[in-house]
């Protein structure tokens, strides 16, 4: 790939003239009923809402959500936010050695690590049943698309191995729980923080861009997941209905309330735990990347986020405070 200086070391004033992956274009209407292109444009680094006010015939003709585009123009700050204003954009030439690939970020932690950490994770399962369950369904295939999918189209863990490091995440702060409070069955908790987002390799597509499948739109990665959990507990001999019920009830309480479409909430303590857990993983990584990405020229603290209804304060982790000082010494 080209080098190019990164989305997120521009500032105000700064010029554009990049290769970039185009994750959304809209034409929309101004209040006197002009029409501009809407566009989020981006790279490994950040994604820069966009506009461009003038000449959008070609673009809107020919440029859809997924493309790779040579963009120009400035940054410009808008409320506080930093946005692009495009003056010209056309599709990138087979010539120019530009993929969408090469726009997508993807995890800091190494892939082979994770996925060996995932592995013997699942070795040290001592519930027969529910070793073999997990052996069966990441196997082949459909472990390799567990391993590249992200776990969210934006807000967390939204890059490439997402899920995996998410769901590693999970199984951390699980087994946490389980020395703290012994009488949760740690093989049945730890089994539905594995399987807990498996239903994402068919509710989301990562080859050019993070966007949901038509069957994700249609089912939700929880109902996906529960049926290929069930339909694989079906295919075993002597599976005990009581654990299928527990695990299936995992699965399906795991975002914990009903308007975050959970189809149930959690009833069991393992249920909470994993609800819990899954909570706490997904915000602070949300929050971490939030602030990496969103924050305000000159200052300490991000844009106002709509989605958490506030702003993110950055902390300075190399504060000179002295030991034992309070606030008030």
């Amino acid at each position: 790939m080209l080098k190019q200086s990164e989305l997120i070391s521009l500032r105000k004033d700064n010029p554009v003239d990049h290769y970039l992956l185009v994750k959304k274009i809209e034409v929309r209407l101004t209040k006197t009923n002009k029409n501009y292109l809407f566009l989020e444009l981006a790279d490994k680094t950040a994604t820069f809402i966009s506009y461009m006010w003038d000449n959008i015939e070609s673009a809107q003709k020919h440029i859809k959500a997924g493309d790779v585009v040579k963009a120009k123009g400035i940054i410009e700050d808008y409320q506080g936010s930093l946005r692009i204003r495009v003056d010209s954009i056309r599709l990138a030439e087979s010539s120019e050695n530009v993929n969408p690939s090469d726009f997508l970020s993807s995890s800091k932690r190494d892939l082979e690590e994770m996925k060996s950490e995932f592995r013997k994770r699942i070795n040290k399962i001592r519930n027969r049943n529910l070793k073999t369950l997990l052996e069966n369904i990441f196997s082949a295939n459909d472990f390799e698309k567990f391993c590249l999918v992200p776990a969210g189209k934006s807000w967390h863990h939204s890059y490439i191995s997402g899920l995996l490091e998410h769901t590693l995440e999970i199984i951390r702060i699980c087994d946490l729980m389980c020395d703290i409070h012994p009488e949760l069955d740690r093989d049945l908790l730890i089994s539905g923080a594995m399987l807990h987002d498996f239903g994402k390799i068919e509710e989301l597509s990562y080859e050019t861009s993070f966007d949901y499948t038509d069957t994700g739109r249609l089912l939700g990665h929880i109902v996906i997941a529960a049926l290929r959990i069930n339909s694989q507990i079906e295919k075993m001999d002597q599976f005990p209905l009581e654990l299928k019920k527990r695990l299936l009830h995992l699965i399906l309480s795991h975002q914990g309330k009903l308007e975050y479409a959970s189809p149930v909430v959690p009833k069991t303590i393992e249920a909470i735990a994993l609800y819990q857990a899954d909570e706490l993983s997904a915000k602070v990584n949300a929050y971490k990347n939030a602030v990496a990405s969103e924050l305000k020229d000159d200052s300490n603290w991000t844009r106002y986020i709509p989605l958490i209804s506030t702003e993110l304060y950055k902390t300075d982790n190399s504060s000179e405070n002295e030991p034992g000082k309070t606030l008030f010494d």
